[in-house]
């Protein structure tokens, strides 16, 4: 352990330096505008995973944008980690509610500040960093295969077929993926689970064209209303999903594994206050913890219609438009949810105005095992770096590539995170805590040692 600190320490800035660079490119995948900058940010990804030792680097082509590769082959007799991450990030916008420009980091109160500072640029350049310090000391105990893609924030559509047409180049024990969060240094956790995730994208349409609000005004339906109105009847009074059929297949948890979850710390008033909210709303009968780890949700991540630009226009809007994700949980199929919104949907619109439902992407829940030799090398790297063990928590975000990589390579996942659920993630103000950047480097190279010493 004082060996890797030495490292780190001796390294500090000019990992900070590294990571800068890094958060510098507006690799937004959802924005065809970016293109060339994320074919820049693959090339920089390539081009450090070089300078740390991997080999046989590529810069893989998809349909999409490219997966950059990379690998270390110690012996094939040793067990091998897969690393994945992803080097795209959200769009930055609203602009102006950022303090400093997204793409210019900035440190303020020992947090870095930038698009992509967490999510998920700082958390997979840890590993990348950590495999230079494991290359450098002659301490790399197995193998470790990299795969960092960029399409992960826009549903990763193309990784599917990249796995299954590579399925003996991402031959590993375990993948290994820092793309999630602790709940503190000072309380480091685990994730054991991860939610799933249905995207869809509705249209109302009311008359052909835009209206005068005083002449049609009380005679055509309006489509804003109209959707604020089947939005607001998607919960009931107890705050319940009320799609028919929504809940079937939930997997519910028993006593005492609700009671084992709410043993993590959370402070109800600590919480409020982060968020200057006075008070919190979600499904009756749940705590927080329990709402946002382990109940499926459904929330608008956008809506729009007419007009919204300076002064006044008085129209009755043709369209009205809206983004809705629904978080999965064990049981639940993102194709089966879809398919029961749209029709939910489409049942209850007034005849008086068209409907469309578009699917986006989505992915499935996945539960990752606690008596695996992984997850207990996690624990016990944790536990010497951290001097504490890990506290098993269950994340409410979305990585559907778990998934597929158990469908696809038979393997299971860690969920090994160092991010904060305050860290703004898909918000303007994204930031990262440089004691959280440094502490995942100390601890990556202990969880390979032990992960190596448990798989003999």
């Amino acid at each position: 352990m004082q060996e890797i600190r030495k490292y780190v320490r001796e390294n500090k800035q000019r990992f900070l330096d590294e990571l800068f660079d890094l958060l510098r490119f507006p690799s937004v995948s959802a924005d065809p505008k970016y293109k060339e900058e994320m074919s820049k940010t693959a090339e920089f990804v390539a081009e450090k995973l070089k300078a740390a030792g991997a080999e046989n680097v590529e810069i893989c082509p998809t349909a999409g944008y490219p997966i950059v590769y990379g690998e270390k082959i110690v012996d094939r007799s040793m067990p091998s980690v897969l690393v994945y991450g992803h080097y795209d990030v959200q769009p930055p916008d609203p602009l102006d509610l950022w303090k400093t420009p997204p793409f210019e980091p900035t440190v303020r109160d020992e947090k870095i500040f930038a698009r992509g500072a967490c999510d998920d640029k700082g958390q997979f350049y840890m590993h990348i960093k950590a495999f230079e310090l494991m290359m450098q000391t002659d301490t790399l105990p197995c193998n470790v295969k990299f795969m960092i893609e960029g399409e992960e924030e826009v549903g990763s559509a193309n990784l599917g077929t990249f796995v299954s047409q590579n399925k003996e180049r991402l031959k590993a024990d375990v993948v290994l993926i820092s793309d999630t969060s602790m709940i503190s240094l000072e309380h480091p956790s685990l994730e054991t689970g991860l939610r799933g995730l249905s995207y869809v994208e509705v249209e109302v349409t009311g008359p052909n064209r835009d209206l005068h609000s005083g002449v049609y005004g009380g005679a055509v339906a309006n489509p804003v209303t109209v959707l604020a109105k089947l939005i607001a009847s998607m919960h009931d009074e107890d705050n319940h999903i009320t799609i028919p059929g929504f809940y079937d297949n939930v997997l519910e948890l028993s006593s005492k594994e609700r009671e084992e979850l709410n043993k993590a710390p959370y402070d109800e008033t600590e919480y409020k206050k982060d968020l200057e909210v006075s008070e919190l709303w979600g499904e009756k009968g749940y705590s927080t913890l329990e709402r946002t780890g382990t109940r499926p949700t459904l929330e608008v991540n956008g809506i729009w219609g007419g007009y919204i630009g300076e002064g006044a226009k008085t129209v009755l809007p043709s369209k009205a438009f809206a983004k809705i994700s629904m978080r999965l949980v064990p049981n639940q199929s993102s194709e089966e949810i879809t398919r029961l919104f749209q029709n939910h949907f489409e049942n209850i619109a007034p005849k008086s105005v068209k409907v469309k439902v578009s699917p986006h992407h989505g992915g499935e829940p996945v539960v990752t095992p606690t008596d695996s030799i992984a997850y207990k090398a996690a624990q016990k790297a944790i536990l010497e770096s951290f001097g504490k063990e890990p506290i098993p928590t269950r994340g409410g975000g979305s990585i559907p590539i778990v998934a597929l990589f158990e469908k696809e390579l038979g393997i299971k996942t860690v969920l090994m995170g160092f991010g904060l659920d305050s860290d703004n993630l898909h918000s303007p103000n994204e930031k990262f805590d440089i004691a959280n950047f440094y502490k995942g480097i100390e601890t990556i190279p202990l969880f390979h040692k032990y992960f190596a010493e448990l798989s003999k």
